[in-house]
């Protein structure tokens, strides 16, 4: 909270125009909204650049670096400290005690022991807490509370930027529903409504509410059939790629009691009286599957009398239309239409979006299914690989960061619940696919262990600089996830091999 108490201080009211530089995420469109409102609150004149890599960035920088202003600047009279300065490598400073503590006497030694523990504990408490605000949009939301200039739209993009997070699988379930509690309280303080205000029911009116509901992905806007065969907790936990887990799926609806009729047309024509417990009886019936897990903490938002948007189904959307590969538009038209869809005042880009990711994630199930039928994940020792072939079904789509992303989680929890091999459950995946045939390059991800316990750290940044660099090969780590590599096509082999060696 500090840094933001700095910021305003020292950065607000900001100079006469100011430079956005805004990352192709959720989470960087949600914080973006949010600034921009904050922008457009205070009468600020800003220019928006998006910037998909680091080359992107260093080219924004030199074209607009008058108006940069450094949010963070690490002067001595600032006790301001660099993050490299502040958090040094555990076993850094464990060589450092033990170098010390050679030719100290007894006590001496373990009176300096004792403080290293203790200061050792306090950097990785300090460590925690740093890295616990890596997502940008409740950062932007809690400025704009401190300013007491938060709005209830700043609020929905801050649940969506968290929301993504989890989506994504880059934050642990205890850290969502921490922040999931932390937003219900400004939630209930922004929308609370007294029943006999008139406007509690204007046509118009926006209003988010904390719930309880189902995960399975869009099941609100498509089937429940369709949502249960394509999101991936269910698919991986009934197998849903053999013909034993569409028989466990048969099962599954047999023991709730929903016609097939019903399950396999749109979710809003179903029955009311079905509609009505549809959540309990789902929940009851998951159980007796293994899926405990099918009802989280969310919130969603009603927009009058009809429109209701569950965050999650915001983040799929939203994503679809940033990686939208149908029409032959470039990258920046795609980013200001998923910006554009965040705003509650074009529903019509956000249903487009919610459209387009049905069929992404249609691709995905299709592409893990594939995958494991034809046994295309392979040990490779220390880690398991995949690769898409040119010519795979929808491997356009693939060569997009994100979506390459989500395939790989999506195939590493599918893989888990598939293989006996018990070494193979613990092991993190590599997957790669084409991204530009005609430059014969791919683009490659690194994904951690899909384990209970995960803290969702990836150490794959460092491992893919010390192989390219090892034996060579030609990379691009363009990427702001250092997880993420491009390479030439040739190079793949002895990149692999290098990694094998270095992660043996």
């Amino acid at each position: 909270m500090f840094y933001l108490f700095y910021f305003i201080k020292n950065f607000y009211p900001t100079p006469p125009r100011v430079l956005l530089l805004v990352a192709s995420d959720v989470d960087a469109l949600c914080a973006c909204k949010i600034l921009q409102a904050l922008f457009q609150c205070d009468h600020v004149q800003y220019t928006l650049v998006p910037v998909s890599g680091w080359q992107e960035l260093e080219t924004a920088f030199l074209e607009h670096k008058d108006q940069v202003k450094l949010l963070v600047k690490q002067d001595d009279d600032l006790e301001i400290p660099a993050y490299d300065d502040l958090f040094r490598d555990e076993e850094e400073d464990e060589e450092d005690s033990g170098n010390e503590s050679e030719g100290t006497e007894p006590s001496e030694k373990r009176r300096r022991l004792e403080e290293d523990v203790v200061e050792r504990t306090l950097k990785r408490r300090q460590k925690r807490e740093w890295e616990a605000r890596r997502y940008s949009a409740m950062v932007m939301f809690d400025l704009a509370w401190i300013m007491s200039k938060d709005l209830n739209d700043m609020l929905w993009w801050a649940i969506v930027g968290l929301t993504d997070q989890w989506v994504q699988d880059r934050i642990t379930q205890m850290k969502y529903v921490t922040d999931i509690g932390t937003l219900q309280r400004h939630v209930s303080r922004h929308n609370h409504r007294n029943e006999d205000d008139e406007n509690s029911l204007s046509i118009d009116c926006m209003r988010i509410a904390f719930e309880y509901d189902l995960r399975l992905a869009l099941y609100q806007h498509w089937s429940l059939y369709e949502s249960l065969c394509n999101t991936c907790y269910t698919s991986a936990s009934l197998k849903l790629w053999s013909v034993q887990g569409q028989k466990r799926l048969q099962e599954l609806l047999a023991d709730m009691g929903l016609p097939l009729k019903q399950v396999k047309q749109k979710f809003h024509s179903m029955d009311i009286s079905l509609k009505e417990n549809l959540q309990e009886m789902i929940e009851e019936s998951a159980n007796k599957f293994g899926m405990k897990d099918l009802r989280v903490q969310t919130f969603s938002i009603h927009f009058g009398f009809k429109n209701k948007f569950l965050a999650s189904d915001v983040v799929y959307a939203t994503v679809s239309l940033m990686e939208n590969i149908e029409k032959d538009e470039s990258e920046t038209d795609n980013f200001i239409r998923a910006l554009d869809s965040l705003s509650r005042s074009n529903l019509d880009k956000l249903r487009q979006g919610l459209e387009l990711a049905k069929k992404q994630l249609r691709a995905i199930q299709q592409t893990v299914a594939s995958c494991i039928c034809t046994n295309l994940v392979i040990s490779q020792g220390p880690f398991l690989y995949c690769y898409l072939m040119e010519g795979t079904p929808d491997v356009k789509l693939f060569s997009k960061p994100v979506s390459l992303c989500l395939l790989s989680k999506y195939l590493l929890k599918s893989f888990v619940c598939s293989t006996k091999n018990k070494r193979c459950k613990l092991l993190p995946l590599i997957m790669a696919a084409p991204m530009n045939v005609e430059q014969a390059t791919v683009i490659m991800v690194g994904i951690p262990p899909e384990t209970e316990s995960s803290d969702k750290k990836n150490f794959f940044g460092r491992a893919f600089e010390k192989a390219a660099e090892s034996t060579n090969s030609r990379t691009l780590h363009n990427h702001f996830d250092m997880s993420i590599i491009e390479l030439k096509m040739e190079d793949r082999s002895k990149f692999l091999d290098a990694l094998t060696s270095l992660l043996s």
